[in-house]
């Protein structure tokens, strides 16, 4: 409740008056957020595009699906933990870094591939189309895509638990089945985040980084398998 600190301001006009000035510095924490988590999306992006450059070059090994997952379940767990802190940005660092390595010998795979480097660059360019065009639409709209919550975490928690089913059990069916998936919910999920920070739900932008890294990564990896199955990888 807001209190009348003016007896001379009638209630109405004092709260035309407030009111203004509470939305421009919602606006402005807005703005701070979506303009951080850009520029952190940016330098992760790069990092780990490096980390991935240098595992490729060295020809490192897949570290395996099982320390795979305790490597990002690790270091995302840290990152929640170390959001408010500067050690937030050094875990999102490390999270993003030991992607971009664990990635690195599924690209090293494509490329040694016939039309391996035109099936790479084909994922990477249409994960750039598409989360351009959805961060602009949310961006331009103003739309509220926080309905898509629900949907969104069962959505990914079905998809991966039968992404690992495809893996132990070798059904390639099943792998193409979830790649489609994730790409829809990856595109959902960039949506959903992105609204998210417009309208203030999402304050944290270490967090938002997250979020966004994790949808492109997804992204990429699953259009990666489904153009090297429509391009005769078996």
């Amino acid at each position: 409740t807001q209190m009348n600190l003016n007896p001379n301001l009638a209630p109405e006009r004092e709260q035309a008056i407030a009111l203004p000035h509470g939305g421009a510095e919602s606006v402005l924490a807005t703005n701070k957020v979506i303009r951080n988590t850009y520029l952190l999306l940016s330098m992760t992006l790069a990092f780990s595009a490096v980390t991935a450059a240098t595992s490729v070059a060295l020809k490192l090994p897949h570290p395996g699906i099982i320390l795979t997952l305790i490597g990002f379940f690790g270091l995302l767990f840290a990152v929640h933990k170390l959001k408010d802190s500067g050690w937030g940005i050094l875990s999102v660092f490390a999270l993003t870094g030991f992607m971009g390595y664990t990635l690195g010998p599924v690209i090293s795979r494509y490329l040694g591939l016939p039309n391996g480097s035109e099936i790479v660059m084909q994922a990477m360019g249409g994960t750039a189309a598409i989360f351009i065009g959805l961060s602009a639409y949310a961006v331009t709209t103003k739309k509220d895509f926080s309905f898509m919550g629900g949907f969104l975490m069962v959505g990914i928690l079905l998809a991966f638990l039968a992404g690992l089913a495809a893996i132990f059990f070798e059904i390639p069916a099943l792998s193409l089945t979830v790649s489609a998936a994730f790409v829809l919910l990856m595109s959902g999920l960039i949506l959903y985040e992105t609204s998210n920070i417009i309208h203030g739900g999402e304050t944290n932008y270490v967090l938002a980084t997250v979020t966004l890294f994790v949808s492109i990564f997804n992204l990429f990896t699953s259009l990666l398998q489904l153009l090297g199955f429509m391009n005769g990888d078996d």
